[in-house]
């Protein structure tokens, strides 16, 4: 049965008071045997029996100071770990969790935990340009940028065998995912890749989140670095692209043509400046879209009349 692991803090004492407890102990058995050894030397000057003394006094202070190295201070010294700003240190005892110590410093713990390190700083992943076929088919290039960190260090350590690794392929298979849901331009305004950047970075990083929240990570931002159509249709798509930009110029250089020679005849019909037929009309409008709508500048032609009337 799966469990289901999340962060705890861990137990923890301040290391630099430890290191003085340990300091004292390990002086106080130094101190006890230093004493024991100074007594053999009196045994030895008053010529007492060697073998009493060892039995009592001195055989009882070298198992007094073995018992405090092997079972207090030695162990101890494992015990020791320090904590970077932005990292956490994961605690195992014999293969059970028994908590995170996030907080930064010099730190003592239960000597027999196993420790590994986790970094909480904010990461980048670049994705590799992926080839996909977008909504309508055609073939595309993509990437995106991810912006993440880890936030629940028991899930990373646990839940996967390998939080990073996992990150960067659930990145590709949520971009692929993605790109296959969205054409990669319209003409109107059906949703795009190219046409919303705002909601497709909202929506990426919404799947992103659903699917590393497995391994305790947090997606800050995701956005899209490249898209570009594969090289195959690039050349296509470019001339396409062309061709509707000319369009579009040409539908409005004519609307504002034809709104200017409106405002013309109707200035000249309101100041009763000169009365045209429908022919002169049709002639005029005629010559003043030529002039307007030309890529060249127009040569105007003067009638200056004939030459006999």
């Amino acid at each position: 049965m799966e469990q289901n692991i999340k962060e705890s803090p861990a137990f923890k004492l301040n290391g630099f008071v430890m290191l003085v407890i340990v300091g004292a102990i390990s002086v106080l058995g130094a101190w006890y045997l230093w004493n024991s050894i100074h007594g053999l030397e009196n045994v030895l000057q008053r010529g007492l029996k060697i073998a009493d003394f060892i039995d009592d006094s001195l055989a009882e202070g070298i198992a007094w100071l073995t018992a405090v190295l092997l079972v207090v201070v030695i162990p101890s010294i494992s015990g020791f770990f320090s904590v970077e700003p932005n990292k956490a240190v994961v605690l195992l005892f014999f293969g059970k969790y028994i908590g995170t110590v996030r907080e930064p410093g010099f730190w003592w713990t239960n000597p027999f935990a196993s420790k590994y390190q986790i970094s909480l700083r904010v990461r980048n992943f670049n994705s590799k340009i992926i080839k996909v076929n977008d909504a309508e088919g055609s073939p595309i290039e993509i990437a995106a940028v991810v912006v993440w960190r880890v936030v629940d260090t028991a899930k990373s350590k646990f839940a996967v065998d390998d939080y990073q690794e996992f990150v960067a392929i659930q990145s590709e298979t949520a971009i692929r995912a993605l790109a296959i849901r969205y054409p990669y331009d319209t003409p109107n305004d059906t949703p795009s890749l190219r046409g919303i950047p705002d909601e497709i970075a909202h929506s990426l990083k919404y799947e992103l989140q659903a699917r590393l929240e497995v391994t305790g990570v947090e997606v800050i931002e995701a956005r899209i670095s490249h898209l570009a159509y594969a090289p195959e249709i690039a050349q296509m798509m470019l001339r396409r692209q062309q061709a509707k930009a000319l369009i579009d110029a040409r539908r409005q250089i004519v609307e504002g043509a034809v709104g200017m020679v409106s405002e013309a005849l109707n200035r000249l019909s309101a100041d009763q400046m000169i009365d045209l037929d429908d022919e002169r009309k049709a002639s005029m409008i005629n010559n003043l879209l030529v002039v307007l709508t030309s890529e060249q500048t127009a040569q105007p032609v003067i009638n200056t009349g004939t030459l006999y009337n």
